[in-house]
C-alpha cells in the first residue's frame, strides 16, 4: 500500500476551484448573447408581428364569443315570442271567424225579419187602392225574387229580379179599374202596374168586366214607413 503525501496543497485547491467554476453556468455571458440578439431590429418586428398577432387572435375569439352568447339568448327569446304570438294569432282567428259566422246570421235574421211584412204591405195596399163597385177575387205571388249576385267592390251590382204579384178581380165599372191601376201605382210599395187580361164576363147574371194585373213589389224608401212601439198589456 502506498502513502501519497502532497507537498503543495494550494495546487489542489486552486484547481478544484478552476474546476468547479468551469462546471458552473455563467448567466451573464447567455444574457449578454440574448441581448445582443435582441438588438438585430428585424428581431423584434418579427416578435412584435407574433405577439400582436396573439393579442389580436385572442381579441376575435372573445368578441366571437360573446357575439355568439348574444345571439343564442336573443335566439330564445325570439322562441319563446313566436310561440306567444302564435297563440295570439290562433285566438285572434278564432275570434274572426266567430265574428264572420255571427255577422252571417245577422244577415239572414235581417234578411228573414225585412221580409216578413211583405205580404202584409202589399195586401194593405191593394185593399187601400181598391175603388168602389170593384173586388179582388185572387192575389197571388208569380214571380219569386232573387237576390243580386256578389261583386267585387267596385263593380256595379245588377239589379235583381223583383217580387211579382198577380191580381185577379172584377169590376162593374172600367172607369174604376182604370183608377185602381193608378192609385197601385202611386203605392210606394208598388210598381210596373200592367193590364194583362180585361173581358167581359157574366157573373149571376149581371155582365161585369174581369181583370188580371200583372204589379211588381217596390222596396219603399224607410223615410216613407212608419213604425209604432209595441205595446203589451200586463195583468
Amino acid at each position: 500500500m502506498a502513502i501519497e503525501i502532497n507537498l503543495n496543497p494550494s495546487a489542489r485547491k486552486k484547481s478544484r476551484s478552476t474546476s468547479s467554476s468551469s462546471s458552473k453556468f455563467d448567466f451573464g455571458a447567455t444574457m449578454g448573447s440574448v441581448t445582443s440578439k435582441f438588438k438585430d431590429p428585424w428581431l423584434l418586428v418579427a416578435i412584435a408581428g407574433v405577439a400582436l398577432g396573439l393579442l389580436g387572435a385572442f381579441g376575435q375569439w372573445f368578441l366571437q364569443e360573446r357575439a355568439e352568447t348574444d345571439l343564442i339568448a336573443r335566439e330564445r327569446v325570439a322562441v319563446q315570442d313566436s310561440a306567444r304570438y302564435a297563440a295570439v294569432v290562433a285566438q285572434r282567428r278564432a275570434a274572426e271567424a266567430q265574428r264572420d259566422s255571427i255577422n252571417r246570421q245577422i244577415e239572414v235574421i235581417k234578411q228573414l225579419d225585412g221580409n216578413r211584412f211583405v205580404w202584409p204591405h202589399i195586401l194593405d195596399e191593394v185593399s187601400r187602392a181598391l175603388p168602389t163597385y170593384t173586388w179582388i177575387t185572387s192575389v197571388a205571388q208569380s214571380s219569386r225574387a232573387i237576390a243580386a249576385p256578389t261583386v267585387a267592390v267596385g263593380d256595379s251590382a245588377p239589379p235583381a229580379p223583383a217580387l211579382g204579384i198577380r191580381l185577379i178581380g172584377i169590376t162593374v165599372d172600367v172607369q174604376a179599374l182604370t183608377i185602381f191601376m193608378k192609385n197601385l201605382e202611386a203605392s210606394p210599395f208598388l210598381q210596373n202596374v200592367n193590364l194583362a187580361v180585361s173581358e167581359v164576363a157574366l157573373v149571376e147574371g149581371k155582365q161585369v168586366t174581369e181583370f188580371t194585373l200583372d204589379v211588381q213589389y217596390s222596396k219603399p224608401d224607410p223615410s216613407v214607413i212608419r213604425t209604432v212601439p209595441l205595446s203589451v198589456a200586463v195583468r
